[in-house]
């Protein structure tokens, strides 16, 4: 395997770098102040023109819709040639909408690519690409241990020419932001099956179907996240046209795995990205502190936590370039293990360091004021979301462990 980057990527490498630096880092702070402005004034889920500035620029600048492999609809670069380039934008929360390259759009998109007729690639894929909407995914249920996909109870029944959806989602994310149009709801078409990864289907749900209520926004670590949000969602006799049903009935549990794979993959791209902000705060903190008369920098403890930092990301980063090359190479199915087992380190590792540049800033590191207590709180999500570490590294052990079953 060769992980050398082509001409293409390394070009697009230094516009992009250029991009974060005149537009994106200066534009963090207008954005928070923005979004507490309209907090303020009673609703901090009204979109920023920080943000629409930054897409146009994006646009502009050609760096838009990178994240879509093999396809006439984005970039066209492999799911290797994309990893360097979504760690450049997971170095900055604002950057991967401003490129149109943020979850959970990404994975919906990807979605409507691969399983979508016609008619709903028309009607929902065009303004997705052209961040004219945005949109939602409804998979987790707050009533069931969710981490096992089979539990999950939300109903799509068949009424004549229509499907009634009932259930209640949560950290369903986006779907609180008013530019969220459509949700992708995954819930059971055929309890009855005797298998149970074809009970489940997968159906769009346009938000302003009767029935459909946002119901809170659930902080994350006290965080709102806004405008974005991740809340709850209750389903009360949803009806939305057969047409509206994704691929088949039964198909819920193979369009969430063709799903979750890419999506996987790019947190940990862009979690790789958060985490070397982290260690750069860090560096600069421990060269301009002094602590009992000697740089942060030139006491041994940092030092040696500085070190394991840059050992963690960089044997992180590897992991990811070649689960990234295996899904190329091989695909999504094939590389299973490798993309499992990423999603195990790199949000353990984001944690670590974030965690150690918490540590060095002292009381400023729990503070809002460097990020990094928003930064952790991201990182620590995604060791549950889009599947626990308990689910993927016993996924990992069963597939190890097959290699030494005989029949």
């Amino acid at each position: 395997m060769d992980f050398t980057y082509s001409a293409r990527v390394e070009e697009l490498q230094v516009r992009l770098l250029a991009f974060m630096d005149e537009h994106v880092y200066p534009a963090e702070a207008r954005f928070h102040e923005e979004v507490a402005a309209n907090k303020a004034r009673g609703n901090g889920w009204v979109p920023t023109a920080v943000m629409e500035e930054l897409k146009d620029k994006a646009r502009a600048a050609g760096l838009w819709n990178l994240w879509l492999p093999e396809s006439e609809l984005g970039a066209g670069l492999t799911n290797l040639e994309y990893a360097p380039l979504a760690e450049i934008t997971g170095r900055s929360h604002i950057a991967p909408e401003a490129l149109n390259c943020s979850a959970p759009d990404t994975g919906n998109m990807e979605v409507l690519v691969r399983y979508g007729n016609a008619e709903q690639k028309e009607r929902w894929l065009k303004p997705l690409l052209a961040a004219e909407i945005r949109s939602g995914f409804a998979m987790t249920e707050p009533a069931v241990a969710s981490s096992d996909a089979t539990n999950i109870a939300a109903t799509i029944e068949r009424d004549g020419d229509h499907y009634v959806v009932n259930g209640r989602k949560w950290w369903t994310s986006g779907a609180s932001d008013p530019r969220c149009k459509v949700l992708i709801v995954m819930g059971k078409t055929d309890p009855a099956n005797p298998s149970a990864h074809r009970q489940q289907s997968m159906i769009l749900v346009p938000m302003d179907t009767p029935g459909v209520r946002v119901v809170r926004p659930v902080p994350v670590f006290g965080y709102l996240d806004e405008p974005h949000g991740h809340p709850e969602v209750d389903f009360a006799n949803v009806r939305v046209p057969v047409a509206n049903l994704l691929l088949g009935e039964g198909r819920g549990f193979e369009i969430a795995q063709g799903r979750l794979g890419p999506g996987r993959i790019h947190h940990c791209m862009r979690l790789i990205g958060l985490a070397e902000r982290a260690l750069d705060l860090m560096c600069r903190r421990a060269l301009r502190r002094t602590a009992f008369h000697k740089k942060l920098a030139e006491q041994g403890v940092w030092r040696e936590r500085i070190a394991d930092a840059r050992l963690q990301i960089d044997q992180a980063r590897l992991l990811t370039l070649h689960a990234a090359w295996k899904m190329d190479v091989a695909g999504n199915k094939a590389a299973q293990k490798e993309i499992a087992m990423i999603k195990v380190v790199a949000p353990n590792v984001a944690c670590q360091v974030i965690d150690q540049a918490i540590q060095l800033f002292g009381g400023a590191g729990v503070s809002d004021d460097f990020g990094l207590g928003w930064a952790y709180a991201m990182a620590r999500t995604l060791r549950i979301a889009d599947g626990p570490d308990e689910v993927h590294r016993n996924h990992i052990a069963k597939l190890e462990l097959s290699r030494f079953l005989t029949a």
